[in-house]
């Protein structure tokens, strides 16, 4: 089995989805985690110390029994500016703030691969991006997750607001 498909079945059996995973130099293995999307659930869960530290905890015990080779194990959330990897992702995150980088440009785009902007719902497999235009006007970008070679939110965060 494959370090990917370890992690994921690991993850899904425990109640979490896993949003990246990183293979770096020296043995480092970096999972990012959060909760399935639930569009019936009243509150949007957020991933805590505990959380990781649960994962942390599986993870290296399925690690011992299936021999992955690895020196250290690092397990957090995604952050505020997470990846966007799943079409559910885009939609889960519609109407936020997203930098979308394609793998190459769409026809009509005048060779454009970088777009910041709203996503918006989406249209059968197609998602939606309305960004500002060079002139200043707003435009819409139609793609598929395949088109995308990578994706972002952009961190929405005020530091002016006193709401805890």
């Amino acid at each position: 089995m494959q370090l990917l498909e370890l992690i994921e079945s690991t993850l899904s059996g425990m109640g979490y989805e896993l949003v990246e995973m990183e293979k770096a130099s020296r043995g480092l293995v970096r999972v990012f985690i959060d909760f399935p999307f639930d569009p019936a659930a009243e509150e949007e869960r957020s991933i805590t110390v505990e959380d990781c530290e649960k994962v942390t905890h599986q993870l290296l015990h399925v690690f011992t029994v299936e021999n992955v080779a690895y020196e250290r194990l690092e397990v957090s959330s995604p952050g505020l500016d997470r990846p966007l990897r799943k079409f559910a992702h885009f939609v889960r995150f519609v109407d936020c703030e997203a930098l979308i980088k394609l793998r190459v440009a769409l026809p009509d785009t005048a060779n454009r691969k970088t777009y910041q902007g709203i996503l918006r719902e989406a249209e059968g497999e197609n998602l939606i991006l309305e960004f500002e235009a060079n002139d200043g006007s707003s435009a819409v970008l139609s793609f598929t997750p395949a088109d995308v070679e990578k994706a972002q939110l952009v961190p929405q965060v005020d530091f002016r607001s006193r709401k805890a």
